[in-house]
């Protein structure tokens, strides 16, 4: 069975930083193309992050480039997102998604991953 489970959300001041992990089981990690969505609420969801299944493309939100990294560890089927110099509006439920996609590049888009993790509060505040 797929699965998806993020960790490593918290209560962090302004100009912090936090570890999100998402370990995946059930797949291949290294056939998937992973995102990272935050949502806060009375928001719509938003993309943070991507990286590829090939070659490790990455992509970023424009509100995070430059302070957000996104990288992979096939061996160990987990995905981080390395979060730095946080702003009171990354505070949000953060989830981690997945898409069997072969390709150089991944996307933004909520509608192309078919599949998510639950969730995990990171909230930024001072």
């Amino acid at each position: 069975q797929l699965q998806l489970a993020e960790s490593g959300g918290g209560l962090v001041q302004p100009g912090g930083s936090l570890r999100l992990s998402c370990v995946v089981s059930g797949f291949p990690l290294s056939k998937y193309a992973i995102a990272w969505f935050r949502q806060a609420p009375g928001k719509v969801r938003e993309g943070v992050s991507c990286i590829s299944a090939r070659d490790d493309v990455t992509d970023y939100a424009r509100s995070v480039n430059g302070r957000f990294t996104i990288s992979r560890d096939n061996a160990k089927n987990t995905v981080t997102l390395q979060m730095n110099s946080l702003k009171l509006e990354d505070t949000g439920v953060y989830s981690c998604a997945a898409v069997p996609r072969l390709f150089n590049s991944c996307v933004l888009r909520g509608r192309e991953y078919p599949y998510w993790g639950q969730g995990t509060q990171v909230t930024v505040s001072s």
